[in-house]
């Protein structure tokens, strides 16, 4: 927030007197009050430029202009007049507000008030200003100011809340103010008063009655971070010295709001090229809107996004304006906080719209796999409860439109402006489609037409009451036991876990990252977009996975950043096109989802020029990292263990049947608690109590150990571990040494039934180009150097392994497939106690 003070407590001073005052006190802008004869002398035009010049010399802004408009018959033109003149002044200074200054007593100058804002509002539109309508009179009842308000619906008019008014006229607590008016405030207020009532004696501000903890905590709901202005009367004592009540009211101000200083410091990157906002390790207690709002002030310029494959280039300023037009559209469908809005789609422009729109008015963005066919878009959208759904025509081999359509046939004879109601989806009201017309669907340009409906100001008042613990949004977990479950992650889960895991890729406004992880999943919406816009990134969306678009991105946008799982990297690094002097300004990234051969890692590291690549640990549920390599740790650590805790993330190991805490370098189940772990499954509380115990540590389910740098080591799943004849065995611990093979490119270690042992081993290989294996060649290979018991019974040569759109494989469809192949299925039909 920034500190000003009204130039009419002291009406003997010039205005630039005013600025060589506020420029001694530190102040960033002052609130000027009109006057005829200067006004008329900057409107001219004689003295615009040396005024303007006044101000960039001391670094100050024109807040606000504050016009009197006596509302009776006789003065209503001189009024009317005056305003005018007040907002082309404002228009002219770069100011965003005018104050109409209204004595509105009664209800009678109410009506009068109403009707000389209809007069003043066209211009104010035309001029690019915003009318104000203080809380004093009967609109010190901030219910009444906000019916007010709300009859003209106007992005053009809002509110200035005078500290004292409300709560010492009619007793109105700050709460209660903030929640009347919500993002109608624009313009802040401060005096005090020794008294309650109607007599008010001004004071000293915070020597009188109004509780400026209490205003201060007001603000911070709504995210307030414009300015703060004085408005001082002399009290009985006299006392009108600006160089007393200004500093007074600078050092009690700064005890309760944290103000911003002119030319705040940034913080640099370990390199000194580039900036970010907020400190590193620290938790931010922001909702996604409010993070936008800050990047937006702090750098409207930087680019967000700069599609290499679509015609969308934004600037962060310009990407908010897209957020809060889709916004206006949502709720002119009628969606509520809440709600569900399903995106189904790959990286398009409108997944981000959509994510970034429907999270900043409350409602939950859920997450829909690009692979999903009928029966498991049909399980999501009825178990998430949908309310609308934006999509594109399909993915692949997974026809969105046609899946659709026999999901709700009932699309044939709705309007696609009416809500829907569907028998198979009850909930859903309203499909968008991204790429085509649809019967009884909107196009993504006809929903945009709905948000005239709804004025701006009403996205920002349901903006501010969204908290940071609320839910924003909903990713359903792969299912590869039993149905998929839907997680619920907060604002504060997913912001904070983006931001520390950008913090360690020690991201700034300096680096640009390319996007070709699906944004379905956490890899993409959280590791890469969120840790990205924490930090003021450049973003380089690519739809979907290709090599060589990929390849083609990196060179042309000059990318420092990008993530993917291992398969990606040796896709790019095989590639015909692959040059290594396109990769001249690469640096960081994140490698996830499967184990990385330690050849691929180096490759990375010397071939793409990603010396500073990291590697991150987590699951869904945990939203998603927990652990995380630094940038600088050595190779071989990045390689062999998935890092240390994540900053005010607690991990440890446990022992699966005890619970009891495991020392160093012995395997147990990873566990982790802190503000990352997901409030729950929807509608699943008893999957949820399973997940996360009394004491809030989420059982992961992983098998890991941690050494005694405090780095851990994923070893298996506990449901991927083998028990062969009573022996455990870690499909890791093998998959690790046939990496070592010179002819073996990947390979996958699972358990598959056996009559004689329970579980026997099987190995599923890649073979690097042109290398030829046997199934006894591999098993002696093992053998040489492995106990007996882990030498695999089977080995399954394969071109790929079955994985799903987000890259992560299948590893129960492999064990389904090589019981048909090997002729298993006697034995997986013997059931077990």
């Amino acid at each position: 927030m920034r500190l000003s003070y009204f130039t009419g407590n002291w009406p003997d001073l010039s205005w630039d007197a005013h600025c060589e005052l506020a420029e001694s006190m530190g102040l960033q802008s002052l609130e000027l009050c009109y006057s005829p004869t200067e006004a008329r002398s900057i409107l001219d035009g004689a003295e615009r430029q040396q005024f303007l010049r006044h101000l960039g010399d001391r670094k100050l802004a024109v807040s606000c202009v504050t016009v009197s408009l006596p509302t009776d018959g006789g003065s209503r033109n001189t009024s009317l007049k005056n305003a005018a003149d007040s907002i082309l002044l404002a228009s002219a200074l770069h100011a965003p507000y005018v104050c109409l200054d209204m004595p509105a007593a009664g209800a009678e100058d109410e009506e009068r008030c109403a009707g000389m804002i209809s007069e003043l509002l066209p211009l104010a539109e035309s001029e690019g200003v915003i009318l104000l309508v203080e809380t004093k009179g009967v609109f010190s009842d901030t219910s009444r100011l906000c019916r007010l308000l709300d009859r003209f619906a106007s992005d053009h008019l809002a509110a200035l809340w005078n500290f004292l008014n409300p709560y010492a006229l009619i007793n109105e607590s700050a709460d209660r103010t903030i929640q009347n008016l919500g993002a109608y405030v624009k313009h802040v207020r401060v005096s005090d008063s020794e008294t309650m009532g109607p007599d008010l004696r001004p004071c000293l501000v915070g020597e009188g009655v109004v509780p400026m903890a209490e205003m201060a905590d007001a603000l911070r709901s709504i995210d307030y971070s414009g300015t703060l202005s004085l408005d001082f009367t002399a009290g009985k004592d006299g006392l009108n010295d600006p160089d007393i009540v200004l500093p007074h009211y600078v050092n009690v101000i700064s005890r309760f709001i944290k103000v911003r200083e002119r030319g705040d410091k940034y913080f640099e990157n370990k390199r000194g090229t580039g900036k970010f906002i907020w400190p590193k390790d620290e938790l931010l207690e922001l909702t996604f809107s409010q993070v936008l709002d800050r990047l937006c002030e702090e750098f409207p310029d930087q680019y967000a996004f700069r599609y290499t494959t679509l015609d969308y280039t934004r600037t962060y300023a310009e990407f908010r304006e897209d957020v809060d037009r889709f916004a206006r559209s949502l709720v002119a469908q009628g969606v509520k906080a809440g709600d569900k809005v399903a995106a189904w789609a790959t990286n398009v422009p409108q997944w981000y719209i959509a994510f970034w729109a429907t999270v900043k008015i409350g409602a939950v963005l859920v997450t829909v796999n690009t692979a999903y066919k009928i029966r498991e878009a049909e399980y999501l959208l009825r178990q998430a409860d949908v309310h609308t759904l934006v999509m594109i025509d399909g993915y692949r081999d997974s026809d969105y439109v046609s899946i659709v359509k026999e999901l709700c046939p009932e699309l044939e004879y709705t309007p696609s402006d009416k809500p829907l109601h569907c028998k198979r989806l009850p909930f859903l009201r309203h499909i968008v489609t991204v790429s085509s017309r649809q019967k009884g669907c909107l196009t993504w340009d006809e929903a945009l037409a709905l948000s005239d409906r709804v004025p701006v100001e009403e996205v920002h008042r349901r903006a501010a009451l969204v908290r940071y613990d609320d839910v924003c949004n909903m990713q359903y977990t792969s299912g590869t036991t039993g149905f998929p479950k839907g997680v619920m992650l907060t604002h504060y889960n997913i912001v904070n876990n983006g931001k520390c895991i950008g913090d360690r890729m020690d991201l700034s406004t300096a680096d640009r990252m390319m996007i070709h992880v699906p944004m379905f999943h956490c890899f993409g919406m959280v590791l890469a977009m969120t840790a990205s816009m924490t930090h003021s990134v450049t973003m380089s969306p690519l739809p979907y996975f290709s090599p060589k678009s990929a390849l083609t991105c990196i060179g042309q946008e000059r990318i420092t950043c990008f993530h993917g799982v291992p398969t990606m990297f040796i896709a790019m690094l095989e590639h015909k096109d692959f040059n290594p002097d396109d990769f001249s300004h690469m640096r960081t990234g994140i490698m996830a989802g499967s184990p990385c051969p330690v050849a691929v890692m180096r490759d990375v590291v010397e071939k793409m020029h990603m010396s500073e690549i990291t590697i991150v640990f987590g699951q869904t549920e945990a939203s998603p990292g927990c652990t995380m390599s630094s940038t600088d740790d050595p190779l071989d650590v990045r390689v062999a263990t998935v890092g240390r805790a994540l900053p005010q993330i607690e991990c440890k190991i446990v022992d699966p049947e005890t619970g009891e805490d495991l020392p160093d370098n012995v395997t147990g189940e990873f566990v982790a608690r802190g503000y990352n772990i997901m409030k729950g499954y929807y509608k699943m509380p008893g999957a949820t109590a399973a997940a996360i115990d009394k004491d809030g540590w989420l059982h992961t389910g992983d098998l890991a150990c941690r050494t005694p740098e405090g780095n851990y080591r994923i070893t298996g799943r506990l449901k991927d571990m083998i028990i062969r004849g009573g022996e455990n065995i870690y499909p890791k611990e093998i998959e690790e040494f046939l990496y070592t093979h010179p002819k073996i490119k990947d390979v996958q270690v699972i358990g598959v039934p056996s009559a004689a042992y329970g579980e026997e081993i099987m190995a599923s290989v890649i073979l690097k180009d042109g290398a030829a294996l046997t199934e006894q060649e591999v098993k002696d290979f093992v053998h040489a150097s492995m106990a007996k018991h882990k030498v695999p019974s089977y080995v399954d040569f394969v071109a790929e392994f079955p994985m799903n759109a987000a890259g992560k494989i299948l590893k129960y469809r492999m064990r389904e497939d090589a019981v048909i192949k090997f002729g298993l299925q006697k034995a997986a039909s013997i059931e077990t106690a």
